[in-house]
């Protein structure tokens, strides 16, 4: 079959990494794509935001199954569009990517249904939010409302600081109109973990628990990212654990959202607290993490093709779902300046041939391009090194050896991703 996938990070390359495996398919189209994925299939110069051109693209090249990456065209109805025209995609529709899309609707939907998270309160009037911060207690979370790229979580540790950071998101408009309604909640400390899983509307396949590095700096310190590098399993959570945030969050979610009437097809990614009083869940994304696409997907045995086949047909309980044993690690190079200002267009050495992939290493392109015949840098986030082993320090350093063979000017990596594994007293700060 012909497969669509949209996108150009580096979860679309293991996308299409994994699928382009697939006895399933035998013909792939990536929009717009990067150096990584044009060795995969075809690079086709359509942003992912542009759903009229995505939708005749698919309809002109009768494309058999979409697949979406990024959030903002989830948020923004391409699964709507996409029914309407009689075709399959992987992902959920607008009303069902509300979970991503609008934190205040997330917290009230997991208020209404048991869900357990941190408490909160949404504002839309910066007056009355400012007033609610004068009682509020330090350290306090405010988190733009809607889709900020990752970056729309601000933990203030004094007051002072929490009225500022509120000035510059509703009155500065720091993220836009994603923080034209911001979401004010308790601090919750501990270890984060997300635990993603397929889905149909009905059924929840879960995935392996995953843990990220948000940070941009070794011992996480430094602004949040979109992410600088990410491990499974995390030895903290054990098969009881997950299998409870299943039942007490996952489930939950997706039997809520067919009740709503807007069941929920895809992946749905809950980003969790593991606090001293138990998990509270932070957020949810509707779609594969980057980085955790990177370090998960590799560890897929079924045929990721037939998965998401499965999910749009509302059949995903008919598929066993089976993942390798050990353990997998991914780590992020940087462009010099990010998560802030970077250049572009600095040449990568180092790469190797064809889409930079081998059995258990994997050189994963994000922000990439191929310029006359060159690799160049093209975003923040540039690569994600990615491997297996048979357990979590091996599967390190594999990665990291992998690293040290690449280079571009200003490149900058974390050299601690997995370091707290081992440490019982260390945690990730929310974000």
């Amino acid at each position: 079959m012909h497969v669509l996938i949209v996108g150009n990070g580096g979860r679309e390359h293991a996308l299409a990494w994994a699928l382009a495996r697939s006895p399933l398919v035998d013909n792939l189209t990536i929009a717009p794509g990067n150096a990584g994925t044009d060795s995969l299939g075809e690079n086709v110069a359509i942003a992912a935001d542009d759903i009229p051109a995505l939708l005749r693209l698919a309809q002109e090249r009768h494309v058999d199954l979409t697949v979406v990456g990024p959030e903002a065209p989830l948020a923004a109805g391409i699964v709507d569009t996409f029914h309407e025209a009689g075709l399959k995609i992987f992902g959920p529709t607008r009303a069902a990517a509300q979970l991503e899309s609008s934190k205040a609707f997330a917290k009230a939907f997991m208020k209404q249904h048991g869900i357990p998270t941190a408490e909160y309160s949404a504002f839309e009037d910066y007056t009355t939010a400012l007033r609610y911060l004068a009682d509020a207690r330090p350290p306090i979370v405010l988190k733009a409302d809607g889709l900020a790229a990752g970056k729309g979580v601000i933990i203030a540790e004094y007051r002072v600081e929490a009225q500022t950071a509120l000035r510059r998101m509703m009155i500065e408009g720091e993220f836009g109109h994603a923080s034209d309604r911001v979401v004010i909640e308790e601090y919750l400390s501990g270890r984060e973990v997300s635990l993603l899983a397929f889905c149909d509307g009905q059924t929840v396949v879960a995935m392996p628990p995953a843990r990220d590095h948000k940070r941009a700096f070794d011992g996480d310190e430094g602004p949040n990212t979109g992410g600088m590098g990410v491990y499974t399993p995390p030895p903290d959570v054990g098969q009881a654990l997950a299998d409870e945030i299943v039942r007490r969050v996952l489930k939950p979610t997706i039997f809520g959202m067919a009740a709503k009437g807007t069941p929920y097809v895809g992946v749905l990614y809950a980003g969790l607290m593991l606090t001293p009083y138990g998990f509270k869940t932070l957020e949810f994304n509707c779609r594969f993490g980057d980085p955790e696409a990177q370090a998960l997907i590799p560890m897929l045995e079924t045929d990721l093709a037939e998965i998401m086949l499965a999910c749009v047909e509302g059949r995903l309980h008919e598929i066993d779902v089976h993942w390798r044993q050990g353990a997998s690690a991914a780590v992020v190079l940087a462009a010099d300046g990010y998560p802030g200002s970077y250049r572009k267009g600095v040449p990568i050495e180092g790469l190797d041939s064809g889409s930079g992939t081998e059995d258990s290493v994997s050189v994963f392109h994000a922000g990439t391009e191929r310029k006359n015949g060159q690799i160049l840098t093209s975003g923040g986030r540039v690569l994600a090194v990615s491997a297996r082993g048979d357990d979590l320090p091996s599967a390190l350093r594999r990665a990291y050896a992998r690293v040290q063979n690449i280079h571009f000017d200003g490149m900058h990596y974390r050299r601690d991703i997995g370091q707290t594994a081992d440490d019982e007293d260390a945690f990730d700060a929310e974000g």
